[in-house]
């Protein structure tokens, strides 16, 4: 069996440059911002902050969950951490599973100290989190002082993972005690297919007020899996490849819910995309592999190039459609289309 650590450094490599992103879209472009030729702004007046999870951020950005574990990670999450911290975003760690296996792996988590007021996000695996005592998760949240837990659900990532689980009972009892008994909030979060409506009602149901879909359309972990697998574990990966529920469709289902708080991720590249993410009802967007590949290609000059464009498009969708601020954003017209306005017919 694979050593963890191993698997971790696989999958941060296929991550970054390895063929896996989904091969359709997001359907965030089915989404079309109607033009404000008069929008009576100024660029300079324009708000782009938000409060989420008791913290006040400058952009409605989450740098998603990617890595830990490792040396590696060590270092990418040290280094993304400062940069969340001094541009205003929330940031979210990879699972901490590793932590539960070697206690060294947990210096891979730790990044108060060059980020102090960054609002930072914990991370476990449903079924891990099914297993174990609620102190012992609440472990896991002290020893790295995250503002909060993400709980995430990833089925068909572990049906095509080598090392993968396939036991998948008890999660929403398990849920609902972590969000009860555990001192910080709890974001479930998918890991690449999607929330459906009838998963986000299940959810709030239980008392989760946080939610991230991590939808289809950006990095399928089923594709990073397969290419790790062997024998019929590869074969399901290559057939459940493109599996799940677009981005697009899932922000505006799991909207109808009336979260608190909802992360629209999952091929989310430019602040257009945000523009229209928000629009169907997020509060925020998380973003990863674009991330992952502007640091391994020009370090944290490429990414702090990256997020200053992504930034200005925000800002620009946001002056194009008369909007000053992220609430006036949520209001304004758009028209749907195409495969997203079949996903909202069929499944609302």
């Amino acid at each position: 069996m694979t050593n963890i650590g191993d698997r971790k450094s696989d999958h941060l490599e296929l991550a970054a440059s390895g063929n896996v992103g989904y091969r359709r879209s997001s359907l965030l472009e089915c989404v079309e911002l109607i033009h404000d030729a008069l929008p009576e702004l100024d660029l300079s007046a324009i708000d782009t902050g938000v409060a989420w999870l008791g913290k006040p951020l400058r952009m409605p950005i989450v740098i998603a969950a990617m890595t830990g574990g490792t040396e590696r990670a060590t270092r990418i999450n040290r280094e993304l951490a400062q940069l969340a911290a001094e541009r205003g975003y929330a940031m979210g760690l990879g699972s901490q599973r590793p932590m539960l296996l070697d206690d060294a792996a947990t210096v891979s988590y730790l990044v108060r100290d060059v980020a102090p007021g960054l609002l930072l996000l914990g991370n476990i695996g449903a079924v891990q989190a099914a297993r174990l005592a609620t102190a012992r998760v609440q472990q896991l949240v002290d020893r790295i002082e995250a503002d909060a837990l993400c709980v995430h659900l990833n089925p068909a990532m572990e049906l095509a993972q080598a090392e993968g689980d396939s036991e998948f009972s008890g999660i929403l009892p398990a849920i609902e005690r972590l969000v009860d008994e555990l001192d910080v909030p709890v974001v479930v979060k998918e890991t690449g297919c999607g929330l459906s409506a009838s998963v986000a009602r299940r959810l709030r149901d239980v008392g989760v007020r946080h939610v991230d879909v991590s939808g289809a359309g950006g990095t399928s972990w089923v594709a990073v899996e397969s290419l790790r697998a062997a024998g019929g574990r590869a074969g399901i990966g290559e057939t459940f490849r493109e599996w799940g529920i677009p981005t697009a469709a899932s922000v505006a289902l799991c909207a109808q819910c009336g979260f608190c708080g909802l992360v629209a991720s999952g091929g989310v590249n430019s602040g257009l995309d945000i523009a229209r993410a928000l629009a169907l009802g997020a509060t925020l967007a998380g973003i990863a592999r674009p991330v992952l590949q502007a640091l391994q290609n020009g370090g944290l000059t490429q990414v702090h190039a990256y997020f200053d464009r992504v930034e200005a498009e925000l800002r620009a969708a946001m002056l194009l459609v008369g909007a000053r601020t992220l609430g006036a954003l949520a209001n304004v017209p758009r028209v749907i289309h195409g495969d997203l306005e079949r996903w909202l017919k069929t499944c609302s």
